[in-house]
Order: C-alpha cells, then structure tokens, then sequence
C-alpha cells in the first residue's frame, strides 16, 4: 500500500484578525423580561474574562450571566451574553459601555437565561498563513471537497485541556482514585472531556472500519429535523446516509443517554469499557449530565476556500454546528502548527450537538 502523503503545513491565528467567529442563536431576544441579553464583540479575550468585565462593569454577579457557549481567546469572536437585571436603567448602561477588547453591538431584553447550548452554530472567516505556494492548491481542493463529503466530528484538542490530561483527571475521581474539584462547573468540565474521550474512540474505531458515516445495525441515526430512530434497515439507511437525511451517531454517555441496539450497542459497549476503565459507575455522574447523542459526520455548511491575494494566505469561510470545532475541518487538510496557547475552542465549543 502506497504510503499517504504528509498533509501541508500551515498557521493560524497569527494575530486575532485571523480567526473571526460569529455565533449563530438558536433565538434572538424578545425584547421584554428580566434578562438582560448583550450581543458582543471581543479580542484577544477568553469568554470567561469578557463575561467577568460585562458583569463587573454593571455591577451584576457573574453568577447571574449566562452564554450559550465559549468562543476562543485569540480571535475576533462575537456571541451573546444575558444578564439577570431588572433594573431598566442597566439598558442604556450596558449600550454605553467601553471596555478593552469588548464591543457592544446590541442590547435587548428576554424572559430567560441564556444557557450552555442555547445556539444553532458558528460562522467562521479564518486566514491560514505559511502555507508553501505549491500546496496551496491542494489544501484549497481538499477544503472543497470536505465541504461536500463532510468528516468524521471529532472532538478537537481544546476539548481536553491545556495539558490534554482532562480525561485521565475525571476518570481518577470518578473511580475514587483522586479526589475531584469542588467546583461544580470544574466537575462538568472534567466529566464532558472524558465523555468526549469516549465519543472520540467510538468514532476512530468506526473510521478503522469504515462505518462513520455508513449505518450499522441498530444505529441510533439522526435526521436533518434532529429527530432519532433506531437502524433496522441497513440497505434502505445507507441509501438516506449517502443523501445526507440521515447521520448515525455515537455516545455522549450519561445515565439517561438513548442507546443503539444490535451491532452498535455491541461495539460502543466494548470501547467504553476500554476508555472508563475498570470500578467505573456511571451512576456516580448523574448530578454531571444526562448523556445525549452526537452524529459521527460533520457536515459543513458554505464552505468556501481561497487564495488570498493580498498576502498569500489562505481564506476559509464556512457554518458548523453547534459542538463541532473549526480545527477539526482544517486539520483535516493541513498540519496546523502555532496554534496559540489560552484558546477556549476552536469552533461552537457546547459539549452535545
């Protein structure tokens, strides 16, 4: 077998300008309620630290703010933010402010919290730099045709801490080995990385066999209106699969996660097992997170490649859901190097899509 060529080389986020992302609600603000919803640009921010000026700023405990997910630290990124506020003089306080690195862009009013999740996806604009000009061509076609084929949904780096050893922290506490963070927002954290080591094994045992995007029986498979149905039809399944109506999914394992049956429960069983670990008691994590399903293809939304002029970079423009991260589909064309370190995700950066 022919050896495979090493993918080309490239750099992002060189300065923020580079890596720009616009969140994509999954609902805009109503205009009245005690929720103060603030739609912001910030730079060279994480979204803690953004969230921590607002708040600080308005004299509102952070505890009471809420953002549908964390956008990275080196980047041009925009997204909501609410604010538990009653106070309507806030309104023209929170339209007035100045703060390094953050921009207001509009303020309005709603009945709720924003919640982790509450976003339909992301739109990405990111320059790829040093890429040698004999490549380019080849990184620009293999974009292009990612954004047809789609790519196995990995979760990217980001998801597993600075250090990569979250997953190994949350598996110590959670077999009694360590002792666990008090912080429960630590503990989600942690637990969401080793449920993610999970996810990210069943999906690389399924791209070794080539089912990651093919149904196997008793798939749970997900359709485009989010719907799930259990695979007893394998023929029938494929056909929709390779016309995009459908995707199979793997494990975002909790207590309450829907399971697949057959050949799919078999084989989600066994490399759970292998990744949790011997002593592992799932119902320990019921206070974490219920478990839910996440499809095995990402498919990208408009995506388009190219040559910059100007500079000779190259300009990535596309959508992808929630939970999906934009090094996942650029890592499969480049050898990303430089990737700055403080980075919070590379993408829509929620746990579950």
């Amino acid at each position: 077998m022919q050896a495979q060529a090493p993918l080309p080389r490239g750099r992002i986020k060189v300065t923020p300008e580079d890596f720009v992302v616009d969140e994509i609600p999954a609902y805009l603000p109503s205009g009245a309620g005690e929720h103060l919803y603030i739609r912001f640009t910030k730079r060279n921010l994480t979204t803690d630290g953004a969230v921590r000026a607002i708040a600080g700023a308005l004299g509102v405990p952070p505890r009471d703010c809420g953002v549908a997910g964390m956008k990275d630290k080196v980047g041009v990124t925009t997204q909501w933010i609410s604010l538990h506020a009653k106070d309507p003089l806030l309104d023209a306080r929170a339209a007035a402010l100045a703060l390094d690195g953050i921009t207001v862009r509009e303020v309005k009013r709603h009945g709720n919290k924003l919640k982790t999740g509450h976003l339909a996806g992301n739109r990405f604009e990111i320059v790829v730099r040093d890429v040698a000009a004999a490549d380019a061509p080849r990184v620009i076609a293999t974009l292009e045709r990612l954004g047809v084929e789609g790519l196995p949904n990995a979760f990217g780096y980001q998801r597993f801490g600075r250090d990569g050893d979250n997953a190994d922290r949350a598996r110590a506490w959670l077999t009694g080995k360590e002792r666990g963070p008090r912080d429960p927002r630590q503990r989600r954290f942690l637990w969401s990385a080793l449920q993610s080591a999970v996810f990210n094994a069943v999906l690389e045992r399924r791209v070794a066999e080539g089912t990651w995007n093919i149904p196997l029986d008793g798939d749970l498979l997900k359709t485009t209106n989010g719907g799930l149905f259990v695979c007893t039809d394998v023929q029938t399944d494929t056909a929709r699969a390779a016309r995009g109506e459908v995707t199979p999914t793997g494990p975002i394992i909790g207590v309450k996660m829907k399971a697949p049956a057959g050949r799919a429960a078999e084989l989600e069983r066994e490399v759970a097992a292998r990744v949790l670990g011997e002593g592992f008691d799932l119902s320990a994590t019921k206070a974490l997170g219920e478990g839910t399903r996440r499809v095995l293809r990402l498919g990208i939304e408009g995506l388009r490649a190219e040559l910059r002029e100007q500079d000779g970079g190259i300009g990535v423009y596309f959508v992808l859901p929630k939970g999906s991260f934009a090094t996942t589909v650029l890592g499969a064309a480049l050898a990303l190097e430089n990737a700055p370190e403080g980075t919070e995700s590379g993408s829509s950066e929620t746990a579950e899509a």
